[in-house]
């Protein structure tokens, strides 16, 4: 942490681009939300298995919207009854002291990062609070009220039906999260704005997230081309980030969880700003 500490002080005392966090599926894991790649995220209905990548389309979507809404509603569940963590808090404060510098790029589809009172998301997923209509006739919404969370077990009620339904057109609400099969754009998920961000910014925190999906790493490349610094938060040291980042000169890696390191870097950060 010591060198870390002292190209934190280079980069505040700089006072030019973004400090930038990129949080993944781990932060939220630690406060009890199964990672969606995990065995845990295996959809099991009847006699049938699905693996995330099958199951979390719109292609299925289309296919069997009740079955993909009893399980968005057992996640909606999991979701309301998680609470933020040591890391999530420690962001806050992050925000608190950076001010217009912070930004936080966030591939979580909780709304925990909000819950703990962060201002500046991004959320290049999308979000499980909120629906949209899946013949997009209308934007992001709310969830509605009258469409209770789900036990893994229990099927859709007709009241469920008729809540899942837009009330513009009649077709169905869809979860505001990206699937499988589709592709990231600004409109709903931040696309332009994430490589602005990553274009300006100084020093970038990958936490919790292994690089599995595209916009991310893309992320991290773009900061790479700029030769600015690199931290990875994870317990482990093998994901895909390491790997691509593999020689990198200002590559620091913390091997601790994000509810550990993060409060340790809000620490820091304040030292040097108030020093």
């Amino acid at each position: 942490m010591e060198a870390l500490q002292s190209i934190l002080n280079e980069v505040i005392k700089n006072k030019s681009g973004y400090v930038t966090f990129l949080t993944g599926a781990g932060i939220s894991a630690e406060s009890g939300i199964p990672t969606y790649r995990s065995i845990d995220g295996i959809w099991i209905k009847g006699t049938k298995y699905h693996r995330p990548e099958e199951f979390g389309t719109l292609k299925y979507f289309r296919q069997e919207p009740e079955e993909v809404w009893q399980y968005n509603l057992f996640w909606k569940k999991l979701i309301e009854e998680a609470k933020p963590n040591e890391g999530h808090f420690a962001l806050t404060e992050i925000e608190q002291l950076l001010g217009d510098r912070f930004r936080l790029i966030t591939q979580n589809i909780d709304g925990l990062h909000q819950r703990a009172g962060v201002q500046k998301v991004y959320e290049i997923h999308g979000n499980k609070q909120n629906v949209r209509c899946s013949k997009e006739c209308s934007g992001p919404i709310a969830f509605p009220e009258n469409v209770k969370q789900k036990e893994y077990t229990e099927d859709l009620t007709q009241e469920d039906i008729d809540g899942l339904k837009c009330t513009k057109c009649g077709s169905w609400l869809r979860p505001h999260t990206l699937w499988f099969d589709e592709c990231y754009n600004e409109k709903y998920y931040y696309f332009d704005t994430a490589y602005d961000i990553a274009d300006h910014t100084d020093i970038l925190f990958v936490v919790g997230t292994s690089g599995s999906t595209a916009l991310p790493v893309n992320i991290v490349e773009t900061v790479k081309i700029r030769a600015k610094h690199i931290v990875i938060i994870n317990p482990e040291n093998d994901t895909y980030f390491h790997y691509i980042l593999k020689g990198f000169k200002t590559l620091n890696s913390i091997q601790e969880n994000s509810s550990s390191a993060l409060p340790k870097l809000s620490a820091m950060l304040k030292e040097i700003i108030h020093s």
